[in-house]
C-alpha cells in the first residue's frame, strides 16, 4: 500500500522578534520548521508605547527616533541569526499592542495568501509577573484564529 505525500503547502511563519533570547529561539524555531517546505518567514518587531497620550511632541519624537535605531539592529541580528539557514524572510516594523499586531500580520499574509497556512511563532516569557497576569503568547494561544507556537 502506497500513502501518498500531502499536498503541498505553503507555509507562512509570522515570528515575534524583539532580539531577546527568546525570540531568537524563536526565529531558530520558524527556520527549522521551513525547511524543506514551501513558505517563508515573517519577523516582526513591535514597538508598543503604553500611553502616548501623557507624552510631548518632543518626547514622542525622540522615542521614534530610536525605535528606528532599534528598527535596524535588528533587522541585521534577524539577518545573522538566519544567514545560510533561510533565505526566505523579510522584516517588517510596526507599532500597537504586541499581541495584536502579531494577530493583524497573520490576517493580513492570510488574507494576501489565501492557500497559505499562517502560524504565529513567539518566544516563551521567563517573567514571572507574565505567567501570573498574562503574557503576549497567553493571549495569542486564547484569541488567536491561526495556529500558534510557543517556543520554550
Amino acid at each position: 500500500m502506497t500513502i501518498p505525500n500531502p499536498p503541498t503547502t505553503d507555509l507562512r511563519f509570522v515570528v515575534g522578534y524583539d532580539g531577546s533570547p527568546p525570540a531568537t529561539r524563536a526565529l531558530r524555531a520558524a527556520a527549522n520548521l521551513l525547511q524543506g517546505r514551501q513558505g517563508g518567514i515573517d519577523v516582526l518587531y513591535v514597538e508598543h508605547i503604553p500611553s502616548m497620550a501623557s507624552l510631548s511632541a518632543g518626547a514622542v519624537a525622540e522615542l521614534e527616533s530610536g525605535f528606528g535605531e532599534i528598527d535596524e539592529e535588528l533587522r541585521t541580528m534577524a539577518a545573522e541569526e538566519l544567514r545560510g539557514r533561510e533565505e526566505r524572510w523579510a522584516f517588517e516594523h510596526r507599532q500597537g499592542p504586541i499581541a495584536e499586531e502579531l494577530l493583524a500580520a497573520a490576517r493580513d499574509i492570510g488574507e494576501a495568501r489565501p492557500q497559505a497556512t499562517v502560524v504565529i511563532v513567539v518566544g516563551s516569557s521567563s517573567t514571572a509577573a507574565h505567567r501570573m497576569v498574562g503574557s503576549v503568547a497567553v493571549h495569542l494561544a486564547r484569541h488567536s484564529p491561526v495556529p500558534v507556537v510557543v517556543v520554550p
